[in-house]
């Protein structure tokens, strides 16, 4: 939302409610006047690959992105463009030069961050090369020696980064203390391509801290490297899990597959002991892939309670509901029903709308009010009662608007939230 102090003088003309000229776009090959798909509609597509490890003495992530990108546009692409969103915590960033100086939800006037880009090279026709880039606030240009093919072209980057993680990172992320560890909430933490459409070509603009994303879609297949101590929670579907869980964790989670009430994999009573993890010391990496995604996000801690239901979707189909958070908010008024409340969301929009997507829904607790990622949503730890099932079935109304639909949330923030709040009010 714009303010200004000065005052516009206007005359509204009722006739304008009935004005037919708000579509008077033409229909394309590729996009009918409606809307919809045109019969030579195309998208882009960029899968992931993602290394990375969590330096929890430093606060910092440092890993290594992996994007194969497909060119399906009619267009020659001679450069790419990719989203550095940490960007927005630096002191040059528009981010941070447009947040009040008492701060706000989406600003952040007090870490100095950002990635930190230590090497590209990028793969095509049977060559690697080192391509030159330009930073420019939260957007990279990258140049391409030869121009990627239109319809067929296909190009591997490879980029390794680090960052340190915010505490308060705009309310899409960050750093929470409680009384027997930290939770860390991990987004918008690695390097993403931005989107190239039939609309406007490249959609640059940058990250504010409250515009949101537009991405493309593709598998996203991450691992990440933890302390020995933490449990992970991420976008997707855990795929070592005799690695990363003891047995009787792995004997808990299959029970939770057939239960419609929850079933505790770590309870209150087991939080921060030995016994919850296959080892003690050292790092432990944590695999997970997710499908036909636009993003990816996850969280830590070695501290979290972890209880999880069945989802029970149409056709006889399963999904997997599940909650992590501390063992100070786990009472019957708090999180103890966070996964009831997962549960009854999903169930609820996969009969009345379209089917839940991915195999597991997670809800993390945390400083982060209230964001959302592909299958999986961080919620204000302090939540309770009315509001805790508030915030988190609106979080997850956001997985199919517009984690399935794919609007373009930096530019039109009111879609994104308008479709959504109807979804949730009509049950």
């Amino acid at each position: 939302m714009f303010c200004s102090n000065i005052a516009i003088s206007q005359t509204y003309d009722p006739q304008q409610v009935f004005d037919p000229s708000f579509l008077n776009t033409p229909g394309t090959a590729y996009r009918s006047g409606s809307g919809a798909a045109g019969p030579m509609y195309w998208q882009n597509r960029a899968d992931y690959k993602i290394d990375a490890t969590l330096d929890t003495v430093n606060q910092e992530i440092s890993g290594t992105v992996e994007i194969s990108y497909s060119n399906n546009s009619p267009d020659e692409l001679n450069y790419l463009w990719l989203q550095l969103d940490q960007n927005l915590f630096t002191r040059k960033s528009r981010g941070h030069n447009t947040t009040p100086v008492g701060g706000y939800r989406f600003g952040n006037v007090e870490f100095e961050g950002g990635d930190s880009i230590h090497s590209i090279s990028i793969t095509g026709n049977g060559k690697t090369i080192t391509p030159a880039y330009i930073i420019t606030d939260t957007r990279m240009q990258v140049m391409l020696k030869e121009p990627l093919k239109a319809k067929v072209g296909k190009i591997a980057l490879k980029i390794n980064y680090s960052f340190k993680i915010p505490p308060d990172g705009s309310d899409r992320m960050g750093i929470t203390p409680t009384k027997d560890g930290k939770i860390y909430q991990i987004a918008q933490w690695y390097p993403r391509m931005e989107v190239y459409d039939d609309v406007e070509g490249w959609n640059t603009l940058p990250y504010l801290g409250a515009g949101e994303f537009y991405l493309e879609y593709g598998d996203i297949d991450y691992s990440v490297t933890v302390p020995a101590n933490q449990v992970v929670a991420g976008s997707g579907e855990l795929q070592n899990p005799t690695e990363v869980l003891t047995s009787s964790e792995i004997t808990k989670l299959n029970t939770a597959r057939s239960s419609d009430k929850s079933v505790f994999v770590i309870g209150a009573d087991e939080v921060g002991k030995s016994s919850t993890r296959p080892k003690d010391k050292g790092m432990l990496t944590w695999h997970f892939k997710i499908h036909n995604t636009r993003d990816a996000s996850w969280a830590c801690s070695s501290k979290f309670v972890w209880d999880a239901a069945r989802i029970n979707l149409p056709d006889e189909k399963k999904a997997l509901a599940m909650s992590f958070y501390p063992a100070e908010v786990a009472s019957d008024s708090g999180w103890g029903r966070a996964t009831e409340y997962v549960k009854a969301s999903i169930e609820f929009y996969s009969k009345n709308y379209f089917v839940f997507p991915y195999p597991v829904a997670s809800n993390v607790a945390g400083n982060v009010r209230g964001m959302e990622y592909p299958g999986i949503v961080f919620c204000g730890m302090k939540a309770k009662k009315n509001m805790l099932f508030h915030v988190t079935t609106h979080e997850f109304g956001h997985n199919w608007f517009p984690m399935v639909v794919g609007s373009n949330e930096r530019k039109y923030a009111w879609m994104d939230e308008g479709f959504n709040t109807f979804i949730n009010n009509t049950g």
